[in-house]
């Protein structure tokens, strides 16, 4: 597959006072502490903006740094152009995944996925069947967030009504929500991770997908054997919802023909742009043929015509589309943001080019590459400096964007530097930043789906499976060395 990141061969080399490594810290214990109080005072509404901005305060803090370094600041913002310009695949996919979320929903794709993933209840193997159905949804709408409050929340009450540990439920639930929301190319975080490292979104699912398929797999084994093993009593009820979907979409089978031809692209190696485009033109064709009535409700007009047809496709590649049922509880999951629901990860991901790209300009990457690889002389000890960064972020910073964007672009130099591909890093940035996120109860994360699923996060913590065993699968791929990938080298 063509990389859509640039060459790292033809970036300009820079060449200033090497800083000691107390000199290239500065900016990031300054942005660390800064992103800290910045979550604490925010919460959840981090991410809005403010975050983006104390990403920027980063690279002034860095830019300081590098002026008593006599670096020009030219250089600087060069370096900066030369980062935002490596992401520009990056963003392009964003975008088309915005508009291929549209497309699939009001198609009926996503909810046909949902429908058919709840048919497979029962209360012996209600636990796997939870992982299961959760990543089914979670891989469909590519957010564990949206998972959790809608099926989530439903299948919390079965478990209440059966008898079953809410805290095994809710650990049940968030593996196989973080399976999906790790796997699906709707994701921001798996677009994120990639365009951190330096590699693209397909590469990075393929490769991620050989740690992350054994832990899913040792996940749903778990939950059979407890579920083979615990006294349930009623049954696992899901009519209500079943008819409130099928009375909202025109459920068909033949829908899945489109993500399963999105899919053979995908195999084949097809660029990502040109699959993610073809997926999204494939779900306005069913959405038309399949779902008439949605389509014309969505562009506001009255009667079906090439225009409204028209105006109802495109308000669903390119803004907030949702489609009403008469359960409540399914509302939420039936909406997409289109392509301006992509704008806020596409923000972060500039901010963080620009502090990475002051910070690469006065050479504290470089000093910190070089101090990484002197503390640790093994492929192991840098993976496991990758994960404990992750992991310390989640705890300090509270959120799992930051845990993917701050160590991503520390340690893309010192895995390059080492002759690592860098999907190698991608892979260790989801394995131990995206999962974990939710395990720490004062991250935005943790305290969200605790907060929605009514479950105190110490009580579902020992039973996340998927989430807390994913570091240990990447460290033990290290540690092996079993499909560690190696730049081509030239």
């Amino acid at each position: 597959m063509e990389n859509s990141t640039a060459n790292p061969e033809n970036e300009p080399v820079i060449q200033n006072r090497e800083l000691n490594i107390r000199e290239a810290l500065i900016p990031v214990f300054a942005l660390i502490a800064m992103l800290a109080f910045n979550v604490f005072v925010f919460g959840d509404d981090a991410l809005s903006g403010s975050n983006q901005f104390i990403l920027l305060l980063g690279g002034a803090v860095a830019a300081v740094v590098g002026y008593f370094n006599k670096v020009k600041f030219d250089t600087m913002i060069d370096e900066v152009a030369n980062n935002i310009q490596s992401t520009a695949g990056a963003i392009l996919i964003l975008l088309m995944v915005g508009a291929l979320a549209g497309t699939w929903l009001i198609s009926g794709i996503i909810p046909t996925m949902i429908y058919y993933g709840l048919q497979i209840l029962n209360p012996t193997i209600f636990l796997a069947a939870c992982v299961v159905i959760c990543s089914v949804i979670s891989l469909a709408t590519g957010s564990s967030w949206t998972t959790s409050a809608t099926v989530g929340i439903a299948l919390i009450g079965i478990a209440d009504a059966l008898g079953i540990s809410l805290g095994m439920t809710a650990g049940a639930i968030l593996s196989g929500a973080y399976f999906g929301d790790k796997m699906s190319p709707l994701s921001d975080t798996t677009n994120l991770a990639p365009a951190m490292a330096g590699t693209d979104l397909f590469t990075h699912i393929r490769y991620m997908a050989l740690t992350t398929v054994p832990t899913i797999t040792i996940t749903i084994i778990a939950f059979i054997i407890i579920g083979l093993n615990i006294d349930t009593s009623g049954s696992t009820d899901t009519t209500e919802i079943l008819n409130s979907i099928s009375a909202s979409f025109n459920i068909s089978p033949w829908l899945f023909v489109v993500p399963v031809l999105v899919i053979v692209l995908i195999v084949r190696k097809t660029s990502p742009l040109i699959a993610l485009l073809i997926g999204t033109l494939l779900g306005a064709v069913a959405a038309l043929i399949a779902q008439p009535d949605i389509v014309l409700a969505v562009s506001g007009m009255e009667n079906l015509n090439f225009i409204s047809g028209y105006k109802g496709i495109m308000n669903a590649i390119t803004v907030d589309t949702a489609v009403e049922t008469d359960s409540e509880a399914l509302n939420d999951l039936f909406a997409a943001s289109g392509m301006a629901g992509m704008l806020g990860t596409i923000w972060l991901i500039l901010c963080a080019m620009v502090f990475g790209g002051i910070m690469e300009a006065i050479g504290a990457l470089a000093t910190i590459s070089k101090a990484l690889l002197n503390l640790f002389h093994t492929t192991f000890g840098l993976f496991a400096s990758t994960v404990f960064s992750c992991l310390a972020l989640n705890v300090t910073a509270s959120d799992q964007y930051l845990a993917i964007v701050v160590p991503g672009k520390m340690f893309a130099k010192a895995y390059k530097d080492k002759g690592l591909a860098p999907e190698n890093l991608s892979r260790s940035l989801e394995d131990s930043g995206t999962v974990t996120s939710v395990l720490v109860p004062w991250n935005t994360c943790g305290a969200y789906h605790s907060g929605v699923l009514g479950v105190p996060v110490l009580s579902y913590a020992g039973y996340a499976f998927f989430n807390y065993l994913s570091p240990f699968m990447t460290l033990l791929f290290a540690a092996v060395g079993i499909k560690i990938k190696m730049l081509n080298k030239k």
